[in-house]
Parts: C-alpha cells; structure tokens; sequence
C-alpha cells in the first residue's frame, strides 16, 4: 500500500482539509480522494491529491 495526501484550502488559503490515507494504486486513491471531498462537501474547493513520491493525481483550484 502507498501513502496519499489529500488537501482542500479555503479562498484565503486556510487548510479545511489535511488527511493522510493509504491506497492500493493511484488509481483507488484518486477514487478515494475524490470520495472523501465529496463526503466533506469540498469538491468545489481548491483541493490536491499528491502520492508519497510527489506524483500529483488530482487538482482543482
């Protein structure tokens, strides 16, 4: 299993989401990144998935 960081910021730029979880494959995390913003009504925040190796699998600003 892989390390993934999830995070939503606020138009001011505070954090208002700063998760650590772990995923199979890219793949699995960006559908679980994707989950919990929606879970947590953030997907129309400013938001990145980042893997432990600094690959970026999901952005929105």
């Amino acid at each position: 299993m892989k390390m993934y960081k999830l995070t939503a910021f606020s138009p001011s730029g505070e954090k208002l989401l700063d998760e650590t979880f772990e995923a199979a494959d890219d793949v699995k995390a960006k559908l679980h990144a994707e989950q919990l913003l929606k879970e947590k009504n953030l997907n129309d925040t400013t938001h990145r998935c980042t893997s432990s190796t600094g690959k970026l699998l999901l952005f929105h600003a």
